[in-house]
């Protein structure tokens, strides 16, 4: 196996992700790539199997971060006391948020290719999987509180999923509207208010029902 020149890999990487930020993933060229990084396509092909996964090797280390993170923050709530849940809610996701913003922002190009240059990977779907977190753990909270049954006439499956989806979609505009720091943290702090006080009007009329 012949020895890997050193410093290619990374002058790869840094061309792709350069590529894959100005055409996205289905317009990407390897060979583009490959020139830019001044090396050959069979390079890369020989380091990374293909663009895909190429792409991969850029975004998955932020992805599954980031997913593991809110999937510890859920975690760590729902560890908690039932009674004591209602009272910490809306600290606990306010400082999970915030946590969240802190890692977008160290890593912002990444999300930026996560958000908006991923179509034609199985990354195009990195936000439904935190869609699908919130989801579930939405109906245990529910669950764990015995709302499930007396608000499932209105607060259907379907219902959680298109406020759940509406809510991360919203949270990152931060990135896609390319917000300084200081005006994301206020966004989202606004955005959480938003989101909380039309729960509660949700819930209010489910008890109604």
């Amino acid at each position: 196996m012949a020895k890997q020149i050193e410093g290619v890999s990374e002058r790869i990487l840094a061309c792709a992700k350069e590529e894959f930020l100005e055409k996205g993933f289905s317009e990407a060229s390897l060979r583009s790539i490959a020139a830019k990084a001044d090396t050959t396509t069979g390079s890369i092909y020989s380091r990374y199997g293909g663009k895909e996964e190429l792409f991969g090797e850029i975004v998955e280390p932020a992805a599954e971060y980031l997913i593991a993170m809110f999937t510890r923050t859920q975690e760590n709530f729902h560890a908690m006391d039932v009674e004591e849940q209602p009272k910490k809610m809306e600290r606990t996701v306010q400082n999970g948020m915030h946590e969240m913003l802190d890692y977008i922002y160290e890593n912002f190009e990444t999300f930026e290719l996560l958000l908006d240059a991923s179509y034609g990977t199985k990354f195009q779907h990195f936000v439904e999987c935190l869609v699908e977190i919130e989801t579930k753990y939405t109906y245990r909270y529910m669950e764990d509180m015995h709302m499930a049954k007396q608000t499932q006439n209105v607060i259907t499956e379907d219902f959680v999923h298109i406020m759940t989806t509406a809510l991360f979609e919203s949270v990152f505009e931060v990135v896609r509207h390319k917000m300084t720091k200081e005006d994301a943290v206020r966004y989202i702090d606004m955005l959480s208010l938003y989101h909380y006080a039309g729960w509660d009007a949700i819930l209010k009329i489910s008890e109604e029902e």
